[in-house]
């Protein structure tokens, strides 16, 4: 009778050892986790769990609209603006603050190279085998002579009258509007005209479909299952590569027949360019390089328009002062005439209240790096092959650069304008964005042809902005138009 006390099924014993192997294994795990991150030398920080790291606060902090809250409180915790973490996986330094990015920045090939991660290189692979680092410093090499700015003053024009038509074809008769969703559709239509002369919106429509999916799976979380966002995006992907090939054969015939000029746009740029050894590229890194600029000049430049729109409808002030500076503008020309490109020289407030947008809300939150040796920053150690974290909003947010970092104040990029390292929306240093400049021209053009026509209000005041990881307003911020030729009271 008493050893029948101690009797323990086998299916019980089982299932303790089991629990018990489990429960090793994961302390095991853990402590493998920590033990990467034990130098002494390291930047303080904490580093969370095993494989997730603190992923979750990091992305959720992002979806609740305050990304730069997972930046300041480490900061402040860590009383430091060099941090460690573990994100995606990854041991990861956060670089936060002006001298931070400076260093970042500057020391781009030499100490650091730029990083995405493999699910990134999953969607966008290289026909070429190569990664998604290369065929970024590939592309750089191309795109500065096509969106340099005397290059995009040979495209104002077009420019200006794909944004007349968008603004007839979708906002004129309507009394309310999803912002968001006709921004996308308008950028899209500009990158696809200028990068590839799609001109019919029927070819437009038919290619931006998968772009969409693109969009919503490389920042999903990489599970490749079919139906999930990110398979999706592996296969939207697939199907623009098949799109655009075709229309690169095309393009070669219609050069070699004299239907296609030679610098009007960028696949024609592409196809009559060679490096210096006299080299042209291959069908295969073509199809590559404008697939990633298509994507790289969509979700950048709608979120610039979108929260541009917003800030305007919340502010009446600072749109008055627009549409006074831009009917100014209007009036000098004849009925119908298109804006030139000395105009835009005329638009120094439009252009700081964008800069003001994209200070609040930048197009881009961070990005990541990878130290590619050891190396010592502000008497850290950070060791070779970790991943590297600048971020805009630990500059764009901080009182300590931008007084009441929270309020709407155009006159901050007066003058000599913010200090250098301070004001990041596209990056620095080589790896800066190429297409600065490109937004800049687009969101001018947009704001022009916005304020002269309409006058609006958002309906959801209060609209909640989510990062996932592009800006955008939770509803698509919907707004109220008023037409000013409508209007009883013009502002």
């Amino acid at each position: 009778m008493v050893m029948e006390q101690y009797y323990l099924h086998p299916i019980m014993t089982l299932l303790l050892a089991l629990v018990s192997f489990l429960a090793i294994s994961l302390l095991v795990l853990f402590y493998r986790h920590r033990s990467q991150f034990t130098d002494n030398n390291l930047p303080p920080g904490k580093v969370g769990y095993p494989l997730i790291g603190e992923s979750y606060d990091f992305i959720s902090s992002a979806w609740k609209g305050h990304p730069e809250k997972f930046i300041f409180d480490r900061m402040s915790k860590n009383s430091s603006q060099v941090f460690k973490s573990s994100l995606l996986g990854e041991r990861t330094a956060f670089f936060c603050g002006d001298v931070c990015n400076k260093f970042l920045f500057s020391k781009e090939d030499k100490l650091v190279k730029l990083w995405f991660p493999s699910s990134v290189d999953k969607i966008f692979f290289s026909s070429t085998e190569a990664s998604t680092v290369e065929e970024a410093a590939k592309t750089r090499k191309i795109i500065p002579n096509f969106v340099k700015l005397d290059a995009l003053q040979r495209y104002f024009g077009i420019i200006d009258q794909c944004t007349q038509s968008h603004f007839a074809d979708s906002w004129e008769n309507q009394k309310e509007v999803h912002t968001f969703e006709l921004v996308k559709k308008y950028t899209f239509k500009i990158a696809a005209r200028l990068f590839v002369s799609l001109e019919d919106q029927k070819d437009v429509d038919k290619l931006s479909k998968p772009f969409h999916l693109v969009n919503a799976g490389w920042a999903s979380i990489p599970i490749d299952f079919p139906g999930t966002p990110y398979n999706k995006a592996i296969k939207a992907t697939n199907l623009i590569r098949k799109d655009l090939y075709k229309m690169i054969k095309q393009r070669k015939v219609d050069l070699a027949e004299g239907n296609a000029s030679p610098t009007q746009d960028i696949l024609a740029h592409m196809l009559l360019t060679c490096d210096e050894d006299g080299t042209y590229l291959k069908e295969s890194d073509m199809v590559d390089k404008i697939l990633g600029l298509l994507v790289a000049g969509f979700d950048t430049v709608s979120a610039v328009l979108t929260f541009t729109v917003k800030y305007l409808g919340e502010l009446p002030h600072i749109y008055d002062a627009i549409y006074r500076e831009q009917m100014e503008i209007v009036n000098a020309k004849a009925p119908g005439e298109l804006l030139k490109w000395e105009d835009l020289r005329k638009m120094k407030y439009s252009w700081n209240v964008t800069q003001e947008v994209m200070r609040i809300t930048p197009p881009v939150q961070g990005g990541f790096k990878e130290a590619s040796t050891d190396f010592v920053f502000n008497g850290f150690t950070i060791p070779k092959g970790w991943k590297l974290y600048w971020s805009a909003n630990s500059t764009h947010k901080n009182a300590d650069f931008f007084p009441e970092p929270d309020k709407f104040d155009p006159s901050r990029f007066e003058g000599n304008g913010p200090a250098p390292y301070t004001f990041i929306p596209f990056g620095g240093g080589p790896r800066m964005c190429p297409g600065n400049e490109y937004a800049r021209v687009v969101a001018l053009v947009f704001m022009h042809n916005l304020v002269k026509r309409f006058k609006w209000e958002n309906i959801f005041p209060d609209e909640k902005t989510i990062y996932g990881p592009f800006a955008r307003p939770a509803k698509g911020l919907p707004v109220r138009l008023f037409h000013h030729q409508k209007s009883k009271a013009p502002p």
